[in-house]
């Protein structure tokens, strides 16, 4: 791999984590309650929490194949 190719790599990798930073922030403010949705479980025992945020994670996953899926098709 040349260099050329690695500094692409990285540009993409920083406009991901870039706009992936801003959606968090966005998300912060908005009053969607990633974390505490319907589907998310929580376990508290005295000194022990477990979490299994299913419905978040669904949402996410969701979110993300549905952007990547036309970021794919908008640069083939």
């Amino acid at each position: 791999m040349s260099v050329n190719t690695f500094g692409r790599f990285f540009l993409v990798a920083g406009v991901f984590l870039f706009s992936l930073g801003l959606l968090l922030l966005l998300f912060e403010k908005c009053s969607i309650p990633f974390g505490k949705l319907p589907g998310d479980f929580v376990f508290q025992r005295k000194n022990i929490t477990i979490a299994f945020p299913f419905m978040t994670m669904l949402i996410i996953s969701l979110a993300l194949t549905v952007g990547v899926n036309i970021f794919w098709r908008w640069f083939r």
